[in-house]
């Protein structure tokens, strides 16, 4: 996935960009998993409520804490959650 794309997601999130420290955060109940794979292992980073892009480097945050992703590795993201009709919840499928 290309930084574009993952802000592309963002947008669609409506994450809303911390400019102190540079996170992007999701609105209220609103939570993003990405899929990731790396020479052919898949990992699956959910729960996601902030995300933060530093060049190559995206930093995930989440309840169980911060997970450090190389942008391309990431090939998708799915989105849940969220209560603005006009952006409603996606309950499966993916983004990217």
């Amino acid at each position: 996935m290309t930084e574009e794309m993952l802000r592309a997601v963002l947008d669609t999130a409506n994450a809303k960009a911390d400019g102190k420290d540079g996170w992007s955060t999701l609105p209220g109940g609103r939570l993003m998993t990405l899929h990731v794979a790396h020479g052919g292992v898949p990992l699956t980073v959910g729960k996601i409520d902030a995300i933060k892009i530093q060049g190559a480097l995206v930093r995930a945050r989440s309840s169980k804490g911060e997970t450090f992703i190389t942008l391309a590795d990431v090939f998708a993201a799915g989105l849940e959650g969220g209560s603005d009709p006009a952006n409603p919840a996606r309950k499966a499928g993916f983004l990217g």
